[in-house]
């Protein structure tokens, strides 16, 4: 796919995929949904670690209202079906460790963009918005999904319900997003942590995803059976045996993601 609406560069096993629409601050168009969900899929298998960022002054803010017509009678049902779950299913299910790199405002969709990859880091000068109530809407592409599994009930109602900003500080300490970088700082972070994922053991940052996210559903039993089996399978890779050997000859391990 010739990519129109974002960048998707590639170094040395980072897959930076950078929304560029910045003269509507990144809004999502169907295009734009598109080209992401094709983006991850395609990085995903040959790539270590893929980072999700904006162009410009914002990281996305939400969906395009002006794209295809009149707003009010858009079908949002099947936009969200069709063209907004394959994007989170592609972030969601992505094998690699995803880290969204979030350079400014994240409102609506694209605060939940944001939230549903592995790892959030934001520069303090963004901002996450649930917009959704402003316009007559509840919170979507996954919002109801993430937002109380990250900040429990209570906050994640009145986030909802007042649709007032959070700052990239209060959200870290809300334990909605990994950190929140000074801004000057912000860009030399986020790359110096993708380069940590993608010089990591990524069978083992695979299992670890699977391992939390099952444990929302789990009893102990099944959960302590599931760790069994995914530590089984990491105990047999050659980044285990990597790992060890770097261990006990005090240098630093050389993983190849296997």
């Amino acid at each position: 796919m010739e990519y129109q609406t974002i960048r998707l560069t590639d170094l040395d096993g980072i897959a930076r995929i950078a929304l560029n629409r910045p003269d509507v601050m990144n809004a999502l168009s169907t295009q734009m949904r598109a080209e992401i969900t094709h983006a991850v899929k395609d990085a995903s298998a040959r790539s270590r670690v893929i980072v999700l960022t904006g162009e410009g002054r914002a990281f996305c803010s939400g969906q395009d209202l002006g794209d295809g017509g009149n707003a009010a009678n858009m079908d949002l049902e099947r936009v969200l079906r069709d063209e907004y779950e394959p994007m989170l299913r592609a972030i969601y299910d992505c094998p690699v460790p995803t880290l969204a790199a979030v350079n400014g405002a994240a409102a609506g969709a694209g605060a939940n963009l944001a939230l549903a990859c592995d790892v959030v880091i934001a520069s303090e000068v963004a901002v996450f918005l649930q917009a959704f109530t402003r316009i007559g809407l509840i919170p979507d592409a996954g919002g109801t999904y993430w937002l109380p599994r990250q900040v429990g009930f209570a906050r994640a109602m009145g986030a909802a319900l007042f649709a007032e900003p959070v700052s990239a500080r209060q959200a870290a300490e809300w334990g909605m997003i990994w950190e929140a970088i000074p801004e000057a700082e912000f860009d030399a972070h986020w790359q110096a942590r993708a380069r940590k994922l993608a010089d990591g053991p990524t069978l083992a940052y695979r299992h670890v995803k699977t391992a939390l996210r099952q444990s929302y559903g789990n009893d102990l039993e099944t959960q302590l059976q599931l760790e069994a089996r995914l530590q089984g399978d990491a105990g047999q890779s050659r980044d285990f045996k990597e790992g060890v050997m770097a261990f006990l000859q005090k240098r630093p391990a050389e993983y190849e993601g296997r």
